[in-house]
């Protein structure tokens, strides 16, 4: 449940529209739902200002359906990460309204009657990518940010082998509120942005690279020995992280 489903329900009792025990039917799974084989948090939107998050690795395509459904009919946004397109198709036979970003690996189901995210914030977050193989876990951080209230511009294959190209964008760099990161290899991207610009730099290492980049690891030592101060680092891939505190930041930013 979100905070305007609630807010709404207390208007309703209030002006007579909805009864005391209608809205006690309406609140009876509220804040967990335990439902077998998971607990479902019809908090967390209220409490973290966030959709709730289903990690699909691991899950059954019938468990991800029960999950979704009982967190829309409570009114609140489900996203399901690292969600591939076999198993879409199985979900949307249940759910017509899912969404599905292929590059990000992820599906979307707003509730409601919403076309799109609502608007949080007008404070810019902007991705960038080291090279077009690591655009799947920079689609990953920016719709991230984009469903969680964010305007969201993208600055792709701007690496480090030709750093005219991310000069390129320095419009962008001017106007985001916060920047996140992404790049393989030796990671060395996020010093270079995080040596011109002002404000918040969220790198996020990929496990692209030859084998001496160990699946990530030496771009995720590159960028936690960043020379450029105030960049911070979230896990190998994990563009999903990235997205969530760059839109916490965005929302909470004053503008100058």
């Amino acid at each position: 449940m979100d905070k305007a489903f609630i807010n709404k329900l207390l208007v309703d009792v209030r002006s007579g529209r909805v009864s005391v025990e209608q809205a006690l039917e309406e609140l009876k799974a509220f804040p967990m739902e335990n439902i077998g084989f998971a607990r479902v948090d019809h908090h967390r939107a209220i409490r973290r200002g966030q959709p709730e998050v289903i990690y699909a690795p691991g899950k059954k395509d019938k468990q991800i359906l029960e999950i979704s459904k009982k967190i829309v009919t409570s009114g609140c946004d489900v996203l399901i990460s690292r969600f591939e397109a076999a198993r879409f198709k199985q979900l949307s036979k249940g759910i017509k309204s899912v969404q599905y970003f292929p590059d990000a690996r992820l599906g979307l189901i707003l509730s409601g009657r919403k076309k799109k995210p609502l608007r949080q914030t007008k404070r810019l977050v902007l991705v960038c990518s080291g090279g077009t193989s690591d655009i799947p876990v920079a689609e990953e951080a920016a719709l991230t940010a984009w469903v969680m209230g964010c305007p969201v511009e993208r600055l792709y294959d701007v690496g480090v082998a030709g750093l005219h190209r991310l000069l390129e964008g320095k419009e962008l760099l001017r106007k985001a509120a916060v920047i996140i990161v992404v790049a393989g290899m030796e990671g060395a991207l996020p010093s270079v942005v995080g040596g011109l610009v002002d404000k918040p730099v969220i790198a996020v290492p990929t496990s692209i690279g030859y084998g001496a980049s160990f699946g990530g690891l030496a771009a995720l030592l590159a960028m936690l020995n960043s020379c450029a101060s105030g960049v911070t680092v979230v896990n190998i891939d994990n563009g999903f992280g990235a997205g969530v505190a760059a839109a916490m930041i965005a929302r909470i930013a004053v503008e100058n």
